[in-house]
């Protein structure tokens, strides 16, 4: 890195201004109150033009560097972000500035390593015109410091946006339906990549759109805060005339939850998945007409809950339209576990067989020890052994697996 440093500080008759420190690899990320490292002195050497010459051809340009010593990029990812001119400076100065001012402003070290890796034409933009303007309009909005900076560093692409031009009027339009300025806020924030594929206009006039259909506040707010890609739609119109079709209110809050779940790219393969698994047309869209949120499910958790309902505990697929929460719920933190005890109340007789199969894992785990567990005093002990060996287990599964997600 030092190497390169030279191509910036040739002097006169072929003399350089170089940099000797005792640790190469210094950490820019450690130096509080100046840009250069404290460990860093001058001295002047000689060397031909040949030589520095053939130095510089050999060796990367000093941004690729700063970013592979620093930040830790491998190789390409650093080439990368030069080629795309990312990143263009030749001295530390000005990525030193950034840091300082991220520093300044209550970002931890990880913070900032975690902001460049994402957004590293950061550290060739001058702090004070590109990030304060962000982070002093965002503080005047009622956000606290600490927020912030948890979101930036989270979301640092908001930070491409203009002021004036972009983040102010999004915020404005947003507050329109959502609770708190922090809302919009984090809002604005959290979905800056998504809102950055589509003009402004475009989402105010697919906003108005929803109201002129008689979309309520609540229902927009919804989409805003979890799928706001729908007001990047070119026939959102049509979403909505399909939605309305389904039975849908567009005055009710799940109005929106609807409209996200129709939106899905999957739609049509999440359909025949619960077909797959022995439901009809009717029996899907009444189950969703009550519970939107049964499509917005991935795939594999519906699979995999039924494949457990059906294949292991040998029960009817219709049971699980009577409690759709039940594809929300942890297949091995609560169904699991529940169902063992289920099972061994019908093996022994003492549940009656047309009791709901259900209803028992929608109680809160107290009531549902008190009634299926403690309320058998005979068996209660192997009940409960048994509950917390498939608990114990859950918690197994989960530190060796991906969790299940929606």
């Amino acid at each position: 890195m030092f190497q390169a440093m030279s191509k910036s500080f040739l002097c006169p008759q072929n003399v350089v201004l170089g940099f000797i420190t005792t640790n190469p690899k210094f950490d820019p990320l450690s130096q509080k109150h100046s840009s250069f490292p404290n460990s860093l002195r001058f001295r002047y050497c000689t060397i031909t033009a040949t030589t520095a010459s053939e130095s510089n051809s050999e060796s990367q340009p000093f941004a690729v560097s700063y970013l592979i010593n620093n930040f830790g990029f491998s190789t390409e990812s650093a080439l990368q972000a030069f080629n795309n001119k990312q990143v263009r400076f030749n001295s530390i100065e000005k990525p030193n500035s950034v840091i300082k001012f991220f520093k300044n402003h209550g970002f931890s070290d990880s913070d900032i390593r975690t902001i460049i890796r994402k957004e590293p034409w950061l550290l060739s933009s001058e702090p004070h015109n590109a990030i304060l303007s962000k982070f002093e309009f965002f503080l005047s909005k009622g956000v606290s410091s600490s927020d912030i900076v948890s979101l930036l560093t989270a979301y640092p692409a908001i930070l491409q946006n203009g002021l004036e031009k972009r983040i102010i009027p999004l915020f404005v339009l947003f507050r329109k339906f959502l609770t708190t300025n922090k809302d919009a806020v984090v809002c604005l924030i959290i979905h800056s990549d998504v809102l950055a594929k589509y003009p402004n206009d475009f989402i105010f006039s697919n906003i108005n759109l929803m109201s002129d259909f008689g979309v309520c506040d609540s229902a927009i707010a919804n989409v805003l805060q979890n799928r706001p890609s729908i007001f990047g739609s070119n026939d959102l119109i049509k979403s909505l005339e399909e939605v309305k079709g389904l039975g849908f209110n567009p005055s009710t809050t799940t109005f929106g939850t609807a409209l996200m779940a129709k939106k899905c790219k999957l739609w049509n393969q999440k359909v025949d998945v619960f077909k797959k698994w022995g439901w009809s047309d009717e029996d899907l869209f009444q189950t969703f007409r009550s519970y939107p949120n049964l499509m917005l499910f991935s795939i594999d958790k519906v699979n995999l809950v039924m494949s457990f309902w059906v294949n292991q505990l040998g029960w009817n697929s219709l049971e699980l339209a009577k409690l759709p929460h039940m594809f929300g719920y942890s297949l091995h933190k609560r169904i699991i576990p529940r169902a063992s005890v289920l099972q061994f109340l019908l093996m022994k007789g003492l549940r009656e067989e047309n009791a709901s199969l259900v209803h028992p894992f929608a109680y809160p785990e107290k009531l549902f020890l008190r009634k299926f567990v403690f309320s058998f005093e005979a068996e209660s002990d192997y009940l409960l052994k048994l509950y917390e060996e498939k608990m114990e287990l859950a918690y197994t599964e989960e530190s060796n697996d991906m969790p299940l997600t929606k």
